[in-house]
């Protein structure tokens, strides 16, 4: 995910209506709510497994937190980088990497954007997304509130597609998806819970297919939810479509409300096109594949 999408998906967040499921006006106390204290220290081991159709691609980092609280009362998370890893390499982290400190929350009241990468080192930007990731993902399910006893669950409707394209190069890139969270367990003697996030398809996709073709599903009956068009150097066009949809599983802490480990599977099944035009119409024969992203982040 870039972080143009992230952008995007965490400007939606707070806004979004929630549909069916939960129990946000009983008197219960909410299971996941995070219980801050200043000063706390928080440490994470990110996995993750990239697979494309011309490579697998692995790294693994380490990302040290602490606690602050701001004058409003806010509270965040400020994490620094460690100990990255690519393809089972030690890579030195650069000068602007080392000092690049990233701010996260698991506080309702607070605002989550994306960071300032600038000068950051390219292999570090997959472990800062994906740590952010899960805590948009953790942070949705405390902003609504739902969830109190085992089976709560909710259907949060977004649908609006987010694009990463950048005009020139990369013309067209959107997908649109909907949340469904799930609290699936809660374990009163290891004080644990395991909550779902599944980022589906919406039912009816808004993504920019401009040619009959892209409208084609590419799994079954379920409209295409992903779309990315590329000129190439030579003019021509590689054109996909296809369905992605992410799992989410988030194990939480009942006594203070951290993540104490979640596991990520984002595949994206694509049909793809070469094109020589720019309408998508005149096009080689297409080529399937399927790409995965699987993620593993574990509390030390």
């Amino acid at each position: 995910m870039t972080a143009t999408r992230l952008l995007l998906l965490l400007c939606c967040l707070a806004s979004l209506t929630a549909c069916g499921g939960g129990r946000r006006g009983s008197s219960e106390p909410e299971l996941l709510k995070r219980r801050y204290r200043n000063g706390e220290s928080i440490s994470y081991r990110l996995k993750g497994v990239n697979k494309s159709l011309a490579r697998t691609y692995t790294y693994q980092a380490r990302a040290d937190g602490v606690v602050k609280k701001d004058a409003a009362g806010v509270y965040s998370e400020e994490f620094r980088w460690s100990q990255l890893r690519v393809d089972n390499v030690s890579v030195p982290l650069s000068s602007a990497s080392a000092n690049f400190t990233q701010t996260l929350s698991l506080d309702p009241d607070y605002v989550m954007g994306p960071a300032a990468l600038e000068g950051v080192q390219r292999e570090l930007l997959a472990p800062i997304l994906d740590l952010m990731t899960f805590y948009a993902d953790q942070w949705l399910a405390i902003k609504r509130g739902a969830f109190r006893r085992q089976g709560d669950h909710v259907y949060v409707k977004h649908g609006t597609p987010n694009s990463w394209a950048d005009g020139t190069r990369l013309l067209l890139a959107e997908d649109a998806i909907d949340f469904q969270l799930h609290l699936t367990s809660v374990d009163e003697l290891t004080k644990n819970a395991v909550v779902r996030v599944r980022h589906v398809p919406p039912s009816k996709s808004k993504v920019r297919l401009n040619a009959d073709w892209m409208r084609e599903p590419v799994v079954g009956r379920v409209q295409n939810n992903w779309v990315q068009v590329t000129k190439n150097a030579d003019g021509k066009y590689s054109a996909a479509v296809g369905m992605e949809t992410f799992e989410v599983e988030l194990r939480i802490g009942l006594r203070d409300g951290r993540i104490k480990s979640a596991k990520m599977d984002n595949p994206v099944t694509v049909r793809e096109r070469l094109c020589s035009d720019d309408a998508l119409t005149d096009c080689e024969e297409p080529v399937e594949y399927r790409t995965r992203r699987q993620l593993e982040l574990t509390a030390l």
